[in-house]
């Protein structure tokens, strides 16, 4: 059983209300989404684990039982092309559940025209894997988001 928590500070909400259908549709995964405080902040490892991809705008760690962990930081930040977002490591990095992965401001995302919501999402899951699911309700970085079996 893996506990994935937070990578950020704000408002858990559910994947059906993030503005993109990929993610509210959960086609990429299930999962759980965060409504972020609109302050600088580092974006956190969700798990213990391998950081398997790597771009400004998101990251996906591996854990030890091969379960990936996308977290998303807010929604067509691709577009952004790594502006206003610092990595704080690398592709291959191993990383434990908390540690710093991205610095970014949501202010600044929303003031370039995108949304902030992250979603943090179990890559290659089933919705029956997963129990625990946080879809309401204030977090800080590092509390449980769901239990994935």
């Amino acid at each position: 059983m893996t506990t994935v928590t937070s990578p950020l500070a704000g408002r858990a909400i559910g994947l059906a209300a993030v503005p993109d259908p990929v993610f509210s549709g959960a086609m990429v995964g299930p999962g759980t989404a965060i409504d972020p405080v609109r302050e600088p902040s580092e974006a956190v490892s969700p798990v213990d684990g391998v950081i398997v991809s790597l771009h400004p705008h998101a990251f996906v760690v591996v854990d030890e039982s091969g379960h990936g962990v996308l977290t998303h930081l807010g929604i067509d930040t691709v577009q952004l092309n790594g502006e206003g977002f610092d990595l704080l490591v690398n592709k291959g990095d191993t990383v434990r559940r908390g540690q710093a992965v991205v610095r970014w401001n949501p202010a600044a995302v929303e003031a370039a025209g995108k949304s902030a919501i992250c979603p943090v999402v179990a890559l290659e899951a089933t919705a029956e894997a997963l129990s625990d699911l946080r879809i309401d309700g204030e977090v800080k970085a590092g509390d449980s988001l769901f239990l994935w079996k």
